[in-house]
C-alpha cells in the first residue's frame, strides 16, 4: 500500500492511520516520488518506525541530522522525532516501512525496562541499520517476515507478528547503543515543534520573524539558528515553502483558480505566487494544475 500523501496536524504530527489487520502497526512500501509533494515532507508520529530501502537510495533527515540510506540498508526512527525523506539522484527510491506503537511490542511488565528508556533517549533519534552486522541482518529479515505475514495472513498470524516484533526490538537494543537523556535536547525539540505548529496555524496570514520567534520563546537570532541547524533554511523561507506545499493540494481541484489559491495560502500577489511556485516546482501553477487534471481524466 502506497500512502500518496501525509496528513498532518498543525504540530506536524502525522494523522495517517497506522494500522494493519486490526493491530496497532502498519507495514507498507513507499515510493518517495509518488508522494503529492515529490518527497516525504517533515512529520512525526508516536509510532517507532523501521525502514528498509528496497530500491535506489534516499536522503533521510531525522531532527537535525541527514544521512543517505541505500538499497539493502535500513533505519530506525524513534518515536516523536521529526523526519523527512527525499529521493537521491533520481533513483526512484522505494522503501519498506514498518510503524508500530511502542506499547504493542512488549507487555507492561517489560515495557518500562526495555522500551521506555529507548524511546525517551535524546541520543537515539535514529539508528542506522547496518546489513553488515548480525543484528542489522536480523532486523531486515524480521521486517520482511512482517511484510509477508501482513500480506498473506496465515492462520494465527498475529502471534507470529508479535514474535517478529519482539525479535526486531531485541536485536535493536542488543547493538550496543546506550540510551542517554539530555534535558536541553528535549527543550530544543519542543521549541522547533512549537514554531512549526504556529506557522501551520497562521500560514494564511501575514507572518513576521518576530511572530515565529515568539512562538518558540526565542530571540529572532536564536530562532534563525534553530531553523538553519534543524531545517537548513530560514524561518520565512520555510513559511514560503509551506504555502507552496498547501497550494499543491488546492490546485488539484479541477475548479481551482490560481489567483484564489494564491490568496488562500497566504500570498498577497498572484505574480509573486507564480514566481515562487515556478522556482520551487520548476513549472507554473497553471501547468501543474493542467498536468494533474489530465492525469485524473
Amino acid at each position: 500500500m502506497q500512502i500518496p500523501d501525509f496528513i498532518v496536524n498543525q504540530n506536524l504530527k502525522e494523522l495517517t492511520h497506522h494500522q494493519t489487520v486490526g493491530l496497532p502497526l502498519a507495514c507498507y512500501e513507499t515510493t518517495i516520488r509518488q508522494n503529492i509533494h515529490g518527497y516525504i515532507p517533515l512529520h512525526w508520529h508516536e509510532e517507532v518506525q523501521f525502514i528498509l530501502v528496497m530500491q535506489g537510495k534516499a536522503i533521510f533527515q531525522v531532527n537535525e541530522e541527514k544521512l543517505v540510506v541505500r538499497k539493502g540498508e535500513g533505519l530506525f526512527i524513534n518515536s516523536g522525532c521529526l523526519h523527512m525523506a527525499k529521493d537521491k539522484e533520481h533513483s526512484n527510491c522505494i522503501y519498506l516501512c514498518l510503524n508500530v506503537l511502542p506499547k504493542f511490542i512488549l507487555p507492561q511488565e517489560l515495557y518500562t525496562t526495555y522500551i521506555v528508556p529507548y524511546i525517551q533517549a535524546t541520543n537515539l533519534s535514529y539508528i542506522f541499520i547496518d546489513k553488515g552486522e548480525l543484528w542489522g541482518r536480523n532486523i531486515v529479515e524480521g521486517m520482511i517476515k512482517v511484510k509477508e505475514l501482513t500480506e498473506h495472513k496465515p492462520q494465527h498470524f498475529d502471534f507470529d507478528l508479535t514474535m517478529q516484533l519482539l525479535f526486531i526490538w531485541k536485536n535493536l537494543i542488543m547493538n550496543g547503543f546506550a540510551p542517554e537523556y539530555v534535558q536541553t535536547e528535549m527543550v530544543k525539540s519542543q521549541r522547533i515543534k512549537q514554531m512549526l505548529s504556529w506557522i501551520h496555524l497562521h500560514y494564511t496570514e501575514k507572518i513576521s520573524l518576530e511572530d515565529i520567534a515568539r512562538a518558540g520563546h526565542l530571540s529572532r537570532s536564536e530562532c534563525c539558528r534553530y531553523f538553519k541547524r534543524i531545517l537548513n533554511t530560514t524561518p520565512l523561507n520555510y513559511v514560503m515553502d509551506y504555502r507552496i506545499q498547501k497550494s499543491l493540494q488546492l490546485l488539484q481541484n479541477p475548479e481551482a483558480n490560481v489567483t484564489e489559491v494564491a490568496y488562500q495560502v497566504g500570498f498577497n500577489s498572484t505574480s509573486y505566487f507564480i514566481e515562487k511556485f515556478r522556482k520551487t516546482m520548476n513549472m507554473t501553477p497553471l501547468v501543474y494544475k493542467k498536468y494533474h487534471t489530465d492525469m485524473n481524466v
